[in-house]
């Protein structure tokens, strides 16, 4: 409700624990163009849930690790238009790419803090213009990419100075198509 009153019949979980429904270290949700919801987190299960609109949970993959389609810590998710969750696996320094039923469709990075290259990335959003736009924790920085994973520029370095950066976390796009950088530490 507005005045922050929840609603329990529009609250996923509520229990913690590894089972279907139930949440370890919540990090983020995504709602794609059906509806559905998917839900990343980490602890007891790396992993992403999907359910309904309605709230009814439907399938999960991943799983801890660093083969493909397991994660380390997955930390922000962004829907594309075809539906698919573009997941930034923050421990793992790479990009997942899944269709909407779990089916791993391609990845990309590398640890390290040459261009092209993800050192804990923790944000990850798609400008519907053919760019990823990914905020780094560790190489305190926020990075371009094609949707390929090629790097195409990059700004931000450690430190508490205008343009700086410490320790950011999560970027946003808004109405005036401004990129909005949660500056963490700083």
């Amino acid at each position: 409700e507005p005045d922050g009153t929840p609603v329990e019949e529009a609250t996923l979980g509520g229990g913690m624990g590894p089972g279907p429904g139930e949440f370890g270290w919540v990090t983020d949700v995504a709602e794609d163009s059906k509806g559905n919801l998917y839900v990343s987190e980490y602890g007891d299960a790396d992993r992403i849930q999907k359910f309904s609109p309605e709230g009814e949970f439907l399938l999960q993959w991943g799983g801890s690790g660093e083969e493909l389609g397991q994660f380390r810590r997955p930390q922000s998710m962004a829907i594309d238009d075809q539906d698919r969750v573009w997941v930034a696996d923050s421990c793992n320094h790479r990009i997942q790419i899944f269709d909407s039923e779990g089916k791993l469709l391609d990845h990309w990075g590398k640890e390290g803090a040459e261009p092209g290259k993800l050192y804990y990335p923790y944000g990850i959003l798609l400008d519907g213009k053919g760019h990823v736009y990914v905020c780094e924790y560790g190489n305190h920085r926020v990075q371009k990419f094609t949707l390929d994973g090629k790097s195409i520029g990059m700004w931000g370095m450690h430190g508490r100075e205008p343009g700086q950066l410490n320790s950011p976390w999560a970027v946003a796009l808004d109405s005036q198509g401004r990129l909005n950088v949660l500056d963490s530490s700083n």
